[in-house]
């Protein structure tokens, strides 16, 4: 009895909220549809979601905003690009309507083909066995050295008017049978003299060392005070009566010759029997200082020209080492400055002692003024 007065009470209430349901219908109240149920869904969302909610909202219209900037930016750096490129476009054709109206304007200066490096002719043969060092040096100084044989230079294989720098290097010319440089200047004068003459005549740099230096002056191109290219001194046996082979101290002078302009000393070897400079007479010597053609002389480690043997290993006259002609383009020494271009080279090297630098500065000053003649 209970169970069914229960489910007729059920019923009931079923059937009056159909009823109220059918009345609202039919007198035209709107339903609620499912837009309208999510949007009072989320008006009953609690406030911290909101708030997430607008904060989403809000980052991806920065974000929309930034790719749009981004995008401007970029637009406008092609824009600045292409007008660049446009604008060079027409620099250069300008520039070439200018050329052709003015030729010297063909070239830019910045765009001038660089010189090419100096050539220097070191001489080989008949004894002269120190042309592979002497070439080295040049070659570090920025030279481009070649080693060429006298006799190659006597055929007219090769000619002294092709080169901006002519050197003749250490050794024992024809054994130094009669005297040092003797007879190599003799045979000089009658092979090739014409050229020499006009290569000393243009005032390109001219280089003898050691037994160089005595063909030099055997050959009157040393010192030369008179102008008349005849011999004015000589190159005789070392006051110490045996061969000297020792490093030794130069000490650069006030001089014509600009071969050692920065260069403060030289430490390097000599090698030598006869090398000792002697003038023709007081007169001639007084003439060398006076005209500033002693560039170099012999000097102690500290740097004194006045020290004696062995810093002046062969008792040169008031220790002279070199000497140059009345131009200073022609120069002739006994020691070997391109045999210290190196630092192992030097005596001292594992104890971190050595001048590489003096001797390299004194070639490239060589190369230096060779190079207007290129």
């Amino acid at each position: 009895m209970v169970k069914r007065a229960l489910a007729s009470k059920k019923g009931k209430k079923a059937q009056s909220w159909k009823a109220k349901k059918t009345a609202r219908f039919r007198s035209g109240k709107p339903k609620k549809n499912a837009a309208s149920m999510k949007r009072k869904n989320i008006s009953k969302k609690p406030t911290g979601v909101r708030m997430k909610a607008k904060q989403k909202t809000a980052s991806a219209k920065a974000r929309n905003a930034l790719r749009a900037k981004a995008a401007k930016i970029s637009a406008n750096s092609k824009a600045a690009a292409h007008a660049k490129v446009a604008n060079a476009k027409t620099a250069k054709a300008a520039a070439h309507a200018n050329a052709s109206r003015h030729p010297a304007l063909a070239k830019p200066a910045g765009l001038q083909p660089q010189k090419r490096r100096p050539r220097c002719i070191v001489l080989a043969g008949f004894g002269l066995n120190a042309e592979a060092e002497l070439a080295h040096a040049f070659s570090l100084a920025g030279a481009d050295a070649s080693v060429v044989h006298f006799s190659d230079i006597a055929a007219g294989k090769k000619k002294l008017s092709d080169y901006e720098i002519f050197a003749i290097p250490g050794g024992w010319s024809f054994g130094d049978d009669i005297a040092g440089g003797r007879v190599l200047s003799n045979k000089l004068k009658h092979t090739f003299k014409s050229q020499f003459e006009s290569f000393v005549f243009s005032g390109k740099p001219i280089l003898g060392v050691c037994n160089g230096f005595q063909t030099l002056v055997k050959l009157g191109a040393l010192p030369n005070v008179s102008g008349a290219s005849s011999q004015e001194s000589t190159l005789t046996f070392n006051k110490s009566g045996r061969f000297e082979d020792r490093w030794i101290y130069l000490k650069p002078q006030k001089s014509v010759c600009k071969y050692f302009e920065g260069v403060p000393f030289i430490h390097c070897p000599v090698r030598h029997g006869e090398g000792q400079f002697v003038p023709r007479d007081k007169g001639m010597l007084d003439a060398l200082f006076k005209a500033g053609m002693v560039p170099i002389k012999y000097c102690d480690e500290k740097l004194d020209d006045s020290a004696g043997y062995p810093q002046n290993p062969n008792g040169s006259a008031e220790n002279i080492a070199g000497v140059c002609d009345p131009a200073g383009k022609i120069l002739g020494l006994m020691p070997h400055p391109e045999c210290s271009v190196a630092r192992t080279s030097f005596p001292r090297f594992t104890a971190g002692v050595s001048y590489e630098k003096n001797s390299l500065r004194f070639f490239e000053n060589i190369v230096k003024a060779a190079r207007e003649y290129v």
